[in-house]
């Protein structure tokens, strides 16, 4: 007897979806699958990592072999045409044509495009798959200024791909008065603007465009309120239509708005067709998130194998991070007064906004919404979604408790077992439990048996603690180790190779690890050898991380940057010129850092040695970029030039980072040294910065820059440069010594118990009784420095690697020429 057979149209996210939760359940159909795109489905969530180095397959949501494995027949590249309800048939427009028991619609939606005038000139586009990735990402080299029509998430979205793209002038053009309307309130949309605008985004709002001017091409958009904007080039993001033109020719419901009508099991006006994702019309409302979407594929699965789930609704909470900044909203987040109680916390220093609305009883939590930071989320919208009492203090669930307990419900442990922790998969706290239970101890174990965070990754702190809280429950002792192949700790494993004068990875195996290793525990040791014996990395058979192979940054296209040390941003005029000639003769593109220096990029493997040896003849160093290391210690110009400077704090700084140059750590290290309290040199947000006062020097400690910033804080006010330097050695050992690995400065600090108090006393009042031992093994970092590019440039043996293949010749080749593979397909056609 043949199998029914099940032709899903549509293999995005959510028609993958389905067929892996079908095929997982039952072998008992016959699976076709026909896709519109070239390409198998691929992860929209994180569309725009393609800009940040990601590749198709990187985002790909399973390889090729894996329809195979399951019998499914895929056909890509060839859209259905038509339905024939009658017969059971569909016909694609390669021509095919096949027969089906059921047919499940999985057509997803396109980008809304408005219809202004002008919308079809060239420079303008779609943000919506790969395919209009790779045109933006084609034009936008000879744009100078660009704009994003859409403030909501797809919008600020594209707008962080422009920024990727490197667009100097980037816009958003909103039509409603704030960012995000459907998501945030206008109190936290003001707070995501003035973020945003600090990343140097420029924000419209209250504008309609009445047309898009220019010739042939995009010059300017033209509003209704008669203001002009010149832009190269427009990304429209303003909404998604449900694709529903299929369904329409087949007769089947469709709403008024768009979208094919289902009901509760997903079935739509013919009962052997469904329709789930964001083509699917439900109560009257599209769902334009991946979770809902898995749910409605869950829901077929079950009603093809007999089943009773039905879908009724989704929340529609969600977590993000838009250009660096962490947005979410949670529950009901517009209710407002009198029919709850709102609380608000709001600090424009550090651009953070955090609203909770609670029932007027005091008791329920209803909603909220989080900008800036969102730690708190995942339990939030637990006890929002499971009904949980409120502590006494409800603002401590968004300001943390300053004394005395939560209550009984705050802690994930306390949550009902059908508690949803991970939305995209379906995963509740239950079935996390079960599996540690069951021998699941890790994460990875986790994930494998569950799913849960294998999608937007937004659960991963809250199933952690689900690991841990279960293992203690269960009366394990939870222990941070590295990996299976390791069973300590990395301070732990650092003070063992450091006792048993441990110099190579086999070494640190053999004596404390077991099994081969893996990539988590090789970069750790790598790390841990170098920060102990200063010795050549590229010499260990690990690596740090992929950039320490070849001690250089790689960038998009396979080459690689150089960044040579420029201590303090001090640099000769010869020196300039230098550099210069360097990456005109190698055609190498150089910017200025925010760190004061100059990076070249475009350098292919076999001219790095040829690069650096120009440099080095020239007396630049190795500048670390590349490494796990110290990065840069910036100055301003302090008082030999600056009427306000109190200090020379280019000397000062130059001398600082003379010294812990080449310093390897847990993670990556940048300074800085301002002259006066004006703080040019944004000493304050970086992991240890030095301003001058009239009485000496302040230093401050363990603020960072990137997704999260965080200012440093006082460690010693007013003391003189030997006592500065001597502190800074302690800090800066006793950091590499005890934090976690990939941690930086900030978050080990906001992890030490006792905090700053714990660190002072640690530091300056050496309460550990380790102060001289921290300073003697700094100084033998700083004695033992050596520049790495110079080591691989005098020794033949390691000048051998770089080469772009193993047979390759050591000299090279003036006939190879690179081709970038996207020209090369061109060509080809």
């Amino acid at each position: 007897m043949s199998k029914p057979t099940i032709i899903v149209v549509g293999n995005g996210m959510v028609g993958y979806k389905f067929c892996e939760k079908l095929v997982s359940k039952t072998s008992a159909f016959n699976i076709i699958i026909f896709g519109e795109e070239p390409r198998r489905a691929y992860d929209r969530v994180h569309l725009s990592e393609y800009f940040a180095g990601k590749t198709a397959d990187d985002l790909s949501m399973s390889t090729l072999a894996w329809y195979a494995d399951n019998d499914i027949q895929l056909h890509l590249d060839d859209p259905i045409r038509e339905i024939n309800r009658s017969a059971k048939t569909i016909h694609s427009l390669k021509g095919i044509t096949l027969g089906y028991d059921y047919l499940v619609l999985a057509t997803g939606s396109s980008a809304f495009v408005p219809d202004i005038p002008g919308i079809e000139k060239e420079g303008v586009f779609v943000y919506r798959t790969i395919e209009d990735l790779e045109l933006i990402k084609a034009y936008a080299v000879k744009a100078k200024s660009g704009a994003v029509m859409g403030g909501g998430l797809l919008g600020l979205e594209a707008a962080r791909a422009l920024i990727d793209l490197g667009i100097p002038q980037t816009h958003v053009i909103e039509f409603a008065p704030r960012l995000m309307p459907r998501q945030i309130d206008a109190a936290g949309s003001a707070m995501l603007q003035a973020k945003l605008s600090d990343l140097g985004l420029s924000i419209h709002l209250n504008k309609s465009t009445a047309c898009i001017a220019g010739d042939h091409k995009i010059e300017a958009l033209q509003f209704n309120d008669g203001t002009l904007l010149a832009v190269d080039m427009l990304v429209i993001s303003a909404g998604i239509r449900p694709r529903d033109e299929l369904a329409r020719l087949a007769g089947l419901q469709v709403g008024t708005r768009g979208g094919i009508m289902v009901n509760q099991y997903m079935q739509t006006s013919d009962d052997a067709i469904f329709a789930i994702g964001e083509c699917a019309l439900y109560d009257n409302m599209i769902y334009g998130l991946v979770a809902p979407g898995y749910e409605m594929a869950d829901v077929v699965v079950a009603r093809l194998m007999a089943g009773e789930k039905s879908f009724h609704g989704f929340d529609m909470s969600t977590k993000l991070k838009l250009i660096g900044v962490d947005v979410a909203s949670f529950g009901d987040a517009f209710i407002a007064e009198p029919a709850c109680r709102i609380i608000v916390f709001e600090d424009t220093h550090k651009g953070i906004y955090k609203r909770i609305n609670i029932s007027n009883d005091g008791k329920l939590l209803l909603g909220g919404i989080l900008i800036g930071d969102a730690d708190a989320y995942n339990m939030l919208l637990q006890t929002v979604n499971n009904k949980i009492a409120l502590p006494p203090n409800p603002e401590d669930m968004i300001l943390g408790a300053r004394g005395g307990e939560q209550g009984d419900g705050a802690g994930v442990m306390n949550l009902p077992d059908d508690a949803l922790i991970c939305s995209c998969e379906a995963v509740t706290k239950g079935n996390i439990c079960g599996v540690v239970n069951d021998g699941a101890i890790d994460l990875d174990t986790v994930k494998k048996c569950t799913k849960a965070g294998t999608g937007c990754g937004g659960c991963v702190p809250m199933v952690k603690d689900l690991i841990a809280g279960t293992l203690k429950a269960n009366g394990q002792y939870v222990k941070n180790v590295i990996c299976e192949h390791f069973d300590y700790s990395r301070q732990e494993l650092y003070d063992l190779v450091k006792i048993n004068k441990l110099k190579n990875y086999d070494l640190v195996l053999d004596h404390f690890g077991k099994g081969d290793g893996c990539e988590i525990c090789k970069p750790l040791v790598a790390s841990v050898l170098s920060s102990l014996w200063n010795d050549l990395i590229v010499k260990q058979d690990t690596i740090q991380d992929s950039n320490d192979r070849y001690l250089a940054n790689i960038q998009k296209g396979g080459t690689y940057s150089v960044v040579p040390r420029i201590p303090g941003g001090e640099i000769t005029p010869e020196k300039l010129i230098v550099i210069g000639h360097v990456a005109q003769k190698y055609g190498l593109y150089t910017k200025i850092t925010g760190g004061q220096r100059i990076d070249l990029f475009g350098a292919h493997v076999s001219d790095l040695p040829l690069i650096w040896e120009e440099l080095i003849d020239a007396g630049f160093e190795s500048g670390h970029a590349y490494g796990k290391a110290l990065r840069t210690v910036k100055s301003c110009v302090g008082s030999t030039w600056c009427r306000f400077g109190l200090h020379d704090s280019v000397s000062f700084a130059i001398e600082i980072e003379e010294r812990y140059k080449g310093l390897r750590s847990p993670h990556k290290l940048k300074g800085g040294v301002s002259g006066c309290i004006r703080e040019c040199a944004e000493a304050q947000s970086k992991d240890f910065g030095v301003i001058a006062t009239e009485k000496g020097w302040n230093l401050y400690v363990c603020g960072n820059g990137g997704s999260k910033p965080q200012h440093a804080q006082l460690l010693a006010a007013d003391i003189d440069s030997k006592t500065l330097v001597k502190y800074l050695d302690r800090f800066l050992m006793f950091y590499i010594k005890t934090a976690d690995p990939l941690t930086r400065t900030a978050t080990w600090l906001n992890k030490m118990e006792g905090g700053m108090s714990y660190l002072k006393n640690v530091v300056i009042n050496d309460s550990l009784g380790i102060a001289d031992q921290l300073e003697e093994e700094m100084q033998l970092l700083v004695d033992s420095f050596h520049c790495e590019w110079k080591q691989v440039v005098n020794n033949p043996e390691l000048r051998r690697r770089f080469t772009h293949f193993v047979n390759a010749p050591g000299e090279k080749d003036p006939t190879v020429k690179f081709e970038g593979m996207r020209e090369q397909v061109k060509a080809v056609w």
